[in-house]
């Protein structure tokens, strides 16, 4: 689960960054790079797989997301 929480957390920062952009300055980085196709929802689509990835992990580890073993 280590490698999945620091892909999850990649990707959900992919999104921050992308989101902040729209925020900021009205421009989007993933319709930028992938245009409004397939491609571009499908990021959407791993961002919020990430993010519920994430939440349920926090969940389960009561409060700790796990970069390491103990």
């Amino acid at each position: 689960m280590i490698i999945a929480n620091i892909i999850a957390l990649i990707v959900v920062a992919i999104g921050c960054i992308n989101w902040g952009l729209v925020g900021i300055a009205g421009w989007n980085l993933v319709t930028a790079i992938f245009g409004a196709t397939v491609g571009a929802t499908i990021v959407y689509i791993l961002v919020l797989i990430s993010i519920i990835w994430l939440l349920i992990d926090l969940f389960l580890e009561r409060g700790r997301i796990s970069f390491r073993r103990d």
